[in-house]
């Protein structure tokens, strides 16, 4: 592992909360030297010990914590810690109870009617329960139609309220369930829409719709996720009979893709696959890259190779500058802000170092450089959570070096801001936002930030909304 102690321990005055004294440089070192500590999952460091009898409670805690931590990767003591601040508490916007009334169970007439809410999430909702039970429903094959022929050619901006690609989108799969002749006569514009995301959801349509052909055509895309999405389906159809389209797919530069195409050819009775996926796990494992860890054990497996073959890059240890204030309480805030193509608006987080300091800077340090401009939030579960922050849009595609789990005593409750990860010290860098009270996911994900203003904006986002910019700003 790569050790790398930044400078930048001494913990000035200003950055404590106002109900806290300043500790002196020495014991900020030792809280800087208990967090290194944690970040190695070093239980003999002698910071820890030194930190439990340190004369501050605020040392002392945060010393427990990290053995505790070290001990237990799901910390199971953390409620025998002082609790820490509550989050904010936000009402429910009055959309959501609607979306909630929607089921698989619901009816015809409770999908056409939500097909009319004033609300988009309802209508996606709606649009997704769609099934062939409703094939006699005139008005929702029309309303589904229409959704589809209001598809601008340039999808890329909408307007706050509003929709651009989605409805089309959504439309097109449950029209594909629901009328299949009526979608095959838009496939064709759809799966070479200039939108990516359009091609992605056509994608899907052609697997509802048994299109092998056009399937083919789509999983040899110049974007990955369509390609990821077109193989999926074609796997599900078709089988080893498309292995040459898998092979191909195994040159993608996306993790997503060449998962994928992996996942596919496990299995295969071809000889030169496991050679060709041998090949390509090499190039893989070259990378040095963390989040391609589902792309390098699917090549694995399609190698016939054992899984514990797979040698990660090492992490990287190391103490960010903020690190040691941000453990010991100081407000630290970030203002996201939407681009204007999505709507615009904005929503102010607050970093909760005094449960994830590691991570927290760490976030800090990569919004500052820039990290997330651009990017977008391609998981929007309106009921759940929205996910972003991949410089794929893809959950298989994240930062280079992963960040250890900080599970703490912070609930997963609506508002507050989570680490993506694929197990244990898997974080990946994306945000995942609560739109509602997760408390199960408490147990496996890190809480590093909460919502202080802005939740509105962040019950607009929209899948593929794109991020602008983040800053930090003053409390």
């Amino acid at each position: 592992m790569r050790l790398q102690l930044i400078a930048g321990l001494v913990v000035l005055p200003a950055l404590l909360p106002a109900q806290g004294r300043p500790l002196p440089a020495a014991d900020s070192a030792l809280v800087g030297r208990i967090l290194l500590a944690e970040d190695r999952r070093d239980s003999t460091d002698a910071a820890l010990a030194a930190g439990i009898r340190h004369g501050d409670a605020r040392v002392r805690v945060i010393a427990q914590r990290a053995k505790g931590r070290i001990a237990d990767p799901r910390f199971a003591a953390r409620d025998s810690l002082p609790p820490l601040p509550a989050p904010p508490v936000y009402p429910e916007p009055a959309w959501r109870l609607r979306l909630r009334a929607l089921t698989p169970k619901s009816d015809c007439n409770a999908i056409r009617m939500a097909l009319g809410d004033s609300a988009w999430p309802v209508r996606f909702r709606a649009t997704d329960l769609v099934t062939p039970a409703c094939a006699s429903d005139d008005v929702i094959a029309t309303t589904l139609a229409d959704w589809i022929d209001a598809l601008p050619a340039n999808a890329a901006r909408r307007t706050r309220g509003g929709v651009s690609w989605q409805a089309a989108a959504h439309a097109t799969v449950a029209l594909a369930k629901l009328r299949p002749d009526d979608a095959r006569a838009h496939m064709g514009t759809l799966a070479q829409h200039r939108q990516w995301q359009v091609r992605m959801y056509a994608a899907r349509a052609a697997g509802v719709l048994a299109d092998t052909a056009r399937l083919r055509i789509l999983a040899r895309d110049t974007d990955d996720n369509v390609k990821e999405a077109a193989i999926d389906a074609l796997s599900k159809l078709s089988g080893h009979a498309e292995d040459d389209v898998y092979l191909a797919a195994l040159r993608s530069r996306g993790a997503q893709a060449v998962r994928a195409a992996a996942v596919a050819l496990k299995g295969s009775p071809r000889s030169d696959v496991p050679a060709a996926a041998a090949a390509a796990f090499k190039r893989w494992a070259a990378l040095a890259n963390a989040s391609s860890k589902d792309a390098r054990v699917a090549l694995l497996e399609a190698a016939g190779r054992p899984i514990t073959e797979d040698v990660p890059p090492a992490g990287r240890i190391d103490l960010l500058p903020r690190a040691v204030a941000l453990a010991l309480g100081a407000d630290i805030r970030l203002r996201l802000t939407m681009s204007p193509a999505s709507g615009g608006g904005s929503f102010v987080v607050r970093l909760r170092g005094d449960v994830a300091p590691l991570m927290s800077s760490r976030i800090l340090a990569l919004a500052r450089a820039g990290y997330y401009d651009g990017l977008t939030w391609q998981r929007v579960e309106h009921d759940f959570v929205i996910q972003g922050g991949s410089p794929g849009a893809n959950e298989y595609v994240g930062l280079a070096e992963y960040m250890r789990d900080e599970v703490g005593t912070v609930p997963h409750v609506r508002g507050t801001v989570g680490m993506s990860t694929r197990g244990h010290d898997t974080g990946d860098a994306q945000w995942f936002i609560n739109l509602r009270d997760n408390l199960r996911l408490g147990r496996d994900y890190t809480v590093f930030a909460e919502v202080v203003s802005g939740i509105d904006v962040v019950d607009g986002v929209l899948e593929g909304d794109t991020i602008a910019s983040i800053e930090e700003v003053k409390p």
